[in-house]
């Protein structure tokens, strides 16, 4: 039987990208799609049967990030990016922005996208997941619930552990759980200054531009059910997981985590503690590969010009050993 014909529309990076509507079941506050971002190849790039990627975006984000995508193209693998449920494209008045209270309502995001991705390259196992911070999470759960699924998972700066360490995490997970039982959608007290949006912008010394209203600045408010969501999926992982697939766990050298701003933001993470996220990756599976990434930023493809060549570079050499199994 013939795949049905899929409505895909020009997307809002111009040209090269088209975007996906994908419709969910509803939740408690109506309807909910999730959006799928694919990257045109481009004349001269040469293309790999049944080689695809697909990338999650973090926390109070979307995907925008076209030289990650002219990455895998010139490589000949299909590049595709899921704008998760009420984020970026997949955002709508009557939503939260970026609430769940369970990291594992996201299968259903997963599985449609992959629905498609599965139709368009191939039979399952040669599309590798990619996920950055908050969506480095998701997709280390997602792998863990899902064995077979991809044949590799690359995570660039994943938010795998609270600031601080699991002690923190520990002390503070009974109250977040009691808050959000009582009043799940309460808006915590925002603690983001405003320094990893400062160091992308091109108003303020950057390279990158965005929209805004995707990704404000400060961030979406974090709400006690969410975090509390994100307590439970990091004490997850501390638990052990048990991906089959490979993983590149790749961050910065270094964090820098101040109330104060300064230069050297620009080449540090200012939003995870790179150090408590390395301890965790000995907990992924049972094949996993660390890199450190010095001068890198949080989003280490946004990072300075010499820095995401690194990162591509290594990325390249993981690949070469493990990337399609």
């Amino acid at each position: 039987m013939a795949e049905p014909a899929r409505d895909w529309r020009p997307d809002v990076l111009g040209e090269g990208f088209e975007s996906l509507t994908l419709p969910l079941p509803d939740d408690d506050e109506g309807p909910v799609v999730a959006t799928l971002v694919r990257a045109l190849p481009q004349a001269d790039e040469p293309i790999r049967p049944a080689r695809a990627v697909l990338y999650l975006h973090g926390w109070s984000d979307y995907f925008f990030q076209t030289g990650l995508a002219r990455f895998w193209t010139s490589q000949g693998v299909a590049f595709y990016a899921l704008d998760l449920r009420k984020y970026g494209r997949s955002l709508r008045e009557h939503h939260t922005p970026g609430y769940t209270d369970d990291l594992a309502v996201y299968d259903a995001d997963l599985d449609a996208a992959l629905t498609v991705v599965d139709a368009e390259h191939g039979l399952p196992g040669r599309t590798l997941l990619m996920g950055h911070s908050t969506g480095g999470l998701i997709a280390c759960l997602w792998a863990d619930r899902n064995p077979g699924r991809v044949s590799g998972l690359v995570l660039n700066s994943p938010w795998l552990e609270l600031q601080g360490s699991s002690i923190v995490r520990t002390v503070s997970a009974p109250a977040i759980a009691q808050l959000a039982r009582f009043s799940p959608k309460a808006a915590l007290p925002n603690v983001d200054p405003g320094y990893w949006s400062r160091t992308l912008q091109v108003a303020t010394g950057g390279e990158w531009t965005y929209d805004e209203r995707w990704r404000p600045t400060p961030s979406f408010p974090v709400r006690a059910g969410w975090l509390n969501a994100i307590v439970q999926g990091h004490a997850a992982v501390a638990r052990g997981l048990h991906i089959d697939a490979p993983v590149l766990l790749a961050t910065s050298a270094r964090t820098l985590i101040s109330a104060r701003w300064s230069e050297d933001m620009r080449v540090a993470d200012v939003v995870i503690d790179v150090e408590a996220v390395v301890r965790r990756a000995v907990h992924l599976g049972p094949v996993v590969t660390v890199l450190r990434v010095a001068d890198g930023m949080h989003d280490l493809t946004l990072s300075a010009p010499a820095v995401r060549a690194r990162f591509y570079a290594e990325l390249d050499r993981w690949l070469a050993g493990y990337g399609w199994g």
